[in-house]
Formats: structure tokens, sequence, C-alpha cells
């Protein structure tokens, strides 16, 4: 049985089931497991350095940003491209030596630790180095 209301039809409607089972085997674990796509996830955004290869640490940031030296573009090029380099060599922990600044990084880990500008580079000493690079 119909109803016509405002002219259009309505077709009548049961209710339904008052009780209706509700299919959980599909869920993702509430207890503390870790799902397969969470661990996959996790695994890839670790792995994904950040500044497209190099990434930065918090002192590294820093000390870019209080000494003003400019990490975009040529820069951020030459010290990448460096790091390979050195990745090929077999370095772990590297001076990179530039015109604007001085970065030792964690080769193996893609990451910048510090900067130091060309300005405050005479009398510093640079420790727990295997190697340095010379770039221009």
């Amino acid at each position: 049985m119909s109803k016509n209301i405002n002219n259009i039809l309505i077709p009548n409607v049961t209710k339904t089931p008052a009780h209706k089972q509700v299919d959980v085997s599909n869920r993702l674990p509430q207890d503390g497991k870790v799902s397969d796509f969470k661990k996959l996830l996790d695994s890839q955004v670790e792995q994904k350095p950040l500044h497209g290869g190099i990434e930065l640490s918090t002192h590294a940031a820093k000390r870019l940003s209080e000494r003003k030296i400019d990490f975009n573009g040529e820069e951020y090029t030459k010290v990448k491209d460096a790091m390979s380099k050195l990745k090929a060599k077999g370095s772990q922990n590297s001076l990179i030596v530039s015109d604007k600044a001085a970065y030792i990084v964690d080769v193996k880990n893609n990451k910048v630790i510090t900067a130091v500008d060309k300005s405050s580079m005479s009398e510093n000493v640079f420790t727990k180095i295997d190697s340095t690079m010379f770039i221009n």
C-alpha cells in the first residue's frame, strides 16, 4: 500500500528489524594489536627523509636559522651530492665545507647534525668525524 504526499507517490516501507547483527570480523584491532597496514605505513613514513633527501636535526635547523645560513637551492643540492659521494666511500660522520658554511652530517641517516657559518669557522674544533669534503 502506498501513500500520495504532495503528489509524490511514497511506497509503504516496513520497519527494519529491531536487532540487527553487525559483522565486526573485518574491524581493525582495538586491544593494543597493531595491524599489518599500520606497520607498513609506519615503516614507510620513518624511512622517508625530510627535505627530499636530507633530514635536518632540530639543532641544525636552529643553527641555520640563528646564523642566517641559506640552505635552499644550490647549497642544498651541493650538500646532498656531497653526502652521496661520502656514502659511496663508506663515511659515517663527516664535515662538509662549502664557501658559505660547514656542516657536520650523519651520512648513514642523511641527516645534517649542525651548521657553522663561514665567519664563525675559524678557531673551531670539529670532533667525531671520519671524513671531510670541500664543495664549491
